[in-house]
């Protein structure tokens, strides 16, 4: 019998555990006019970050390229949370393949103003960015603290009752407290990672390449330390069965597998795509490959699957 690769995520059917992250497909027809490529191929598409009010973004430049990688520093460019709802959510062929929601605010009543817009659609699920600066704490991060990131995750539970997916920074002193927290203020799941804090510089003109000086660096250069943050992750979700999406830097069949055996349930492909829109069916490929060579009928069996003893 030949594996299935489809995964059960927060009591969702998803097609493949292929995830496409907030951010690099738009509001889900960045892709479509792709020959080849079907949303049919993924498991999830995570709908660009929305907030309450429409938002411009940052000034250029706002992306550019590093070794192995890439910078970016978009500023949540969004029509704001009514206009997704309304116009943009009636387009989507849900059908096809499972839609979660990208939630972001500077302020916490603005994170549950937009979870409630949400709650009150089709959409499947709903992650939470806690990157986003806390414009009533000067700026601070709500996801580099635990305690704030615990009482973002605890008001949106409050406005939902749909899947609550929080994404996990790593500019943080300890991942596993956080995620601890946010699974006892009520998160389902949790992303992981997102972006690293980085910066680039012209020498030309000894200035800041991104208009923002800094911006989130992300691509296969932050592999290493996303897997790292999905094992440590995994020790303090395992108990609470909280599945984790696994990201950073995934560009092929292989890539992906390390996260799941590391104990992601869902792996998230984003920069990959700029490259290779077709990548994910390859993916998919190959874990189906390796699942049927090593005798595996689903994905679910290797999830966590990672051996850290001596060999003997």
């Amino acid at each position: 019998m030949f594996p299935s690769i489809a995964v059960d995520f927060c009591g969702l059917r998803l097609n493949s555990p292929i995830v496409l992250l907030s951010g690099c497909v738009g509001f889900g027809e960045e892709y479509t006019r792709v020959a080849g490529f079907s949303n049919a191929d993924v498991g999830a598409i995570v709908l660009k970050g929305t907030t309450g009010s429409a938002r411009l973004g940052n000034p250029p430049h706002r992306v550019t390229e590093t070794p192995m990688g890439m910078i970016n520093a978009i500023g949540l460019q969004n029509p704001g949370a009514a206009h997704v709802v309304d116009s943009i959510l009636p387009t989507l062929d849900f059908a096809e393949t499972r839609f979660f929601a990208n939630v972001s605010g500077s302020t916490i009543d603005e994170y549950v103003e937009v979870t409630r817009r949400f709650d009150d659609s089709p959409i499947d699920a709903i992650e939470v960015n806690i990157s986003c600066p806390n414009v009533k704490e000067g700026g601070v991060q709500f996801g580099n603290y635990p305690d704030m990131s615990a009482r973002v995750v605890e008001a949106c539970r409050r406005a939902t009752k749909k899947p609550l997916i929080t994404k996990l920074s790593p500019n943080q002193t300890d991942i596993r407290e956080n995620a601890r927290r946010c699974i006892e203020a009520g998160s389902d799941a949790l992303a992981v990672i997102n972006t690293i804090s980085g910066m680039a510089i012209d020498v030309k003109t000894r200035r800041p390449v991104i208009g923002n000086v800094q911006g989130g660096l992300s691509g296969p250069a932050i592999k290493p330390i996303a897997l790292l943050k999905v094992h440590q992750v995994r020790e303090v979700a395992k108990p609470h069965n909280v599945p984790i999406i696994g990201q950073g830097g995934i560009c092929s069949a292989n890539d992906a597998l390390e996260f799941i055996i590391a104990g992601a349930t869902a792996v998230g492909v984003g920069t990959a795509l700029f490259y290779d829109p077709l990548v994910c069916p390859k993916i998919n490929a190959g874990i189906a490959a390796y699942l049927e060579a090593g005798g595996m009928r689903s994905v679910a069996e290797l999830v966590g699957s990672l051996e850290t003893g001596r060999p003997g």
